[in-house]
């Protein structure tokens, strides 16, 4: 095993469930990741979808003990820089390309590239992956879908994410295959712009103890 692959795996391995946070108002991160920490979930993703996620990964990175943070949805080189610079402790990616593949090359940040079938996740062991993001997972087939994956393809992990919730994790969690899930159900928008710190460090300690 790599070191990188090391490397991901320590962060990966922290929890079952790493939010997965889409941050429209990069002032309401620093509460947020200090509430799901506190509720026992220290790796969180935020993804490249608004404008204000870099600023988000870096307040996160600066201000909140504790926390690993990584950046997902990247699709090119250019953002992996980016999401590097701005402090990632991890990349996450819905798919791979050779792009990415070189950036993370480059890079010492970890990369958990996503991978949907067979041909894919092959690709992706013949690059040295080990580790990798199953993506969209409910809609690309689900649990059983993964499970099937288990022979074939041992040694390999996945962290399935999409579509995922608090009553579908324990399923997805309890095969021999799957580190971790990702999910977005432990940051509702609501309790977000609520400000109820309080309630999302509930659902995340809920989270911490989900086991498969």
């Amino acid at each position: 095993m790599g070191k990188k692959t090391e490397k991901l795996l320590s962060i990966l391995q922290l929890q079952p469930v790493v939010p997965v946070l889409v941050v429209d108002n990069a002032a309401t991160v620093v509460p947020l990741a200090r509430a799901l920490v506190e509720g026992g979930l220290k790796a969180i993703e935020i993804t490249l979808r608004t404008e204000a996620a870099l600023d988000a990964i870096k307040a996160v990175a600066d201000e909140v003990e504790g926390a690993e943070v990584g950046a997902g949805t990247i699709l090119n080189a250019r953002q992996y820089e980016a999401a590097v610079k701005a402090g990632s402790q991890f990349i996450v990616s819905p798919g791979t390309t050779q792009e990415l593949l070189d950036a993370a090359a480059r890079s010492d940040v970890p990369m958990l590239p996503g991978a949907a079938t067979p041909s894919e996740i092959m690709a992706l062991r013949e690059e040295g992956y080990a580790v990798m993001k199953f993506f969209p997972a409910e809609q690309a087939g689900g649990a059983a879908y993964l499970k099937s994956l288990a022979s074939p393809f041992g040694g390999i992990s996945f962290c399935p994410t999409g579509g995922i919730t608090a009553a579908s994790a324990g399923t997805y969690l309890a095969l021999p295959n799957v580190v971790c899930v990702g999910g977005s159900w432990v940051a509702p928008k609501n309790l977000v712009e609520a400000g109820d710190w309080a309630a999302i460090t509930a659902l995340a300690a809920d989270a911490s103890k989900l086991a498969g």
